[in-house]
């Protein structure tokens, strides 16, 4: 937080719906996230629920069933966050977001029933569909954009296609339940379908031309009777039903009516969340996934496979590097070294771990010795990789020590965004300062470094690293008061951050050439992956 109520203050606010709340999906947790309305900076009460996707059929999901108990353990977390901190009742939120991990397919029938399992971003068995598209739209369709699975789906000549009625995002849903609205916001719609820039609403032209390529193939079918209505930031998304409130809060306490601001995926509130909506501004995201983020300000020259063209909330041209796989093979190494501790005796919880490890990894040598770590637990499109196979590589002359270790695991982190981040510098795509944020980046000066390493540009992380898209939804929900008066840049720079306390790490010269020795090491050993895919 940069700014505080004083406890009476805040219950105050909590009584007179004077709040936002944000909930954020994400791939191992889902939060809950109350902030002052008036002072979105001041975050009031917090809640969260851990849970993991399934490997169901050869194919990831997370059941709907899975989706409304977290969100209502995550809600309740928070109503006794607020108690035991205010002693206050949560009876009414002034404005509700709800955000979500971006990209997937959930396809709903007539009346509303789901008609297969959620297939989520990380499902890669998409890769004919988005050849095809990316090849006719003449933009890059990556494997995991919903558009994908739809197509995908009607090549397969699943028997569902033709009782599609509508599909939309895990955001998109939850939504559309608390609300009864069809509708998501820009930056999500952008990573189902493709975005004119110019009416901030799917490319008509595109649509014309997919209508065209399924019409043998699934007779009738019409895109945009299926996609969801697209809504700027700021626009009126509905309101908390009767049926909505019991959703999320089943005790009866929270009351309907509140308004719910356009649903946006986890890319779109990881650029509220680090102010990073204008031009030559980026933020990156790390947890299971990892992605970067920067502002265009102009387009790119060619397609490239490495990068996607999504929005901000707002409408305006994002270059996206979208990696599968982020911090969730780190954090299976500091949990070894966690019960190694319990084991010799010791007495330290996962936090104090992480930052053991971490502060051993700046003494590590700036390449890390020439050990190698492939993060890889899933498919990988940008290191050319259908299925995941973590791995730790090294040679008999590597210098094999704890300290370059733990910094060939975080470099191992960034090594896949940082061959996408290559490619955007080929574009000449300025960056004048990269936003991080996720739990990663808790450890002060350690993650950052890496990254600012790695990209050879200033790494700043600010109060909120840790709340990330949940707190960024609920900025978003706060704005729907002040949309009338200020977009969403001017918004976020004199309501959100004019005060905030960002620290600002530069590249270290000597982790500049040794990331990118890394890395050319890194791009190489990508072959023992692939052998590893194709023999295990």
């Amino acid at each position: 937080m940069t700014a505080e109520l004083t406890t009476d203050a805040a219950a105050a606010a909590i009584r007179e719906g004077r709040t936002a709340l944000g909930i954020e999906f994400g791939s191992t947790r889902i939060k809950a996230c109350l902030v002052d309305a008036d002072n979105p900076a001041t975050v009031l009460a917090v809640g969260s629920h851990e849970w993991e996707n399934e490997f169901v059929g050869r194919s990831w999901t997370y059941s709907l069933e899975s989706v409304w108990a977290g969100v209502q353990d995550a809600y309740a977390g928070l109503v006794a966050d607020v108690k035991a901190h205010y002693g206050a009742t949560l009876e009414t939120v002034g404005a509700i977001g709800v955000s979500a991990m971006m990209h997937g397919y959930l396809a709903f029938d007539e009346a509303g029933e789901l008609l297969v399992p959620f297939r989520t971003w990380r499902n890669t068995n998409t890769e004919r569909s988005a050849a095809v598209l990316s090849e006719l739209f003449g933009v890059n369709i990556p494997l995991r954009w919903s558009i994908a699975h739809l197509y995908q789906a009607v090549l397969d000549e699943e028997p569902h296609i033709g009782k599609v009625d509508f599909f939309t995002t895990l955001a998109g849903y939850v939504h559309w339940k608390l609300t009864g609205r069809k509708v998501l916001g820009v930056g999500d719609a952008s990573g189902m379908f493709p975005i004119d820039p110019a009416t901030r609403n799917y490319d008509q032209a595109m649509v014309e031309k997919f209508d065209r390529l399924v019409s043998e193939r699934a007779y009738g079918l019409r895109v945009t009777a299926l996609l969801p209505e697209v809504l700027l930031a700021g626009q009126d998304a509905g309101s908390l039903t009767t049926e909505g409130a019991v959703l999320l809060d089943p005790t009866g306490a929270l009351r309907p009516g509140s308004p719910l601001c356009p649903p946006e995926g986890d890319a779109g509130t990881g650029m509220v969340a680090t102010e990073s909506v204008a031009p030559r501004t980026g933020n990156v995201s790390a947890g299971t996934s990892i992605f970067a983020m920067v502002v265009l300000e102009r387009p790119l020259s060619r397609v490239h496979h490495e990068l996607d063209v999504v929005t901000t909330p707002a409408g305006d041209p994002v270059a996206m590097v979208h990696c599968n796989n982020g911090a969730s093979e780190l954090a299976s190494w500091v949990g070894l070294f966690q019960r190694f501790v319990a084991v010799a005796g010791g007495e330290l919880d996962a936090d104090e771990v992480f930052e053991v490890l971490f502060r051993e990894a700046l003494d590590g040598d700036p390449d890390a010795g020439g050990l190698l770590a492939y993060n890889h637990l899933a498919g990988e499109p940008i290191a050319g990789l259908p299925e995941g196979r973590p791995l730790f590589v090294r040679t008999p002359e590597s210098r094999f020590t704890l300290a370059n270790f733990m910094r060939a695991q975080l470099y191992g982190v960034f090594g896949t965004l940082a061959l996408g981040m290559r490619v955007l510098e080929g574009e000449g795509v300025a960056l004048d300062r990269m936003f991080a944020h996720g739990g990663v980046f808790r450890t002060a000066g350690v993650a950052q470094r890496f990254l600012a390493g790695a990209l050879g540009a200033p790494v700043a992380v600010g109060e909120t690293a840790a709340e990330g898209g949940a707190w960024g939804i609920a900025v978003l929900a706060a704005y729907l008061g002040s949309a009338s008066d200020l977009d969403l840049g001017a918004y976020l720079r004199t309501r959100v951050f004019a005060d905030a306390a960002i620290d600002v790490v530069e590249p270290d010269p000597e982790d500049v050439p040794g990331f990118a020795a890394y890395l050319s090491h890194y791009r190489a050993g990508l072959a023992v992956e692939s052998a590893a895919v194709t023999a295990l």
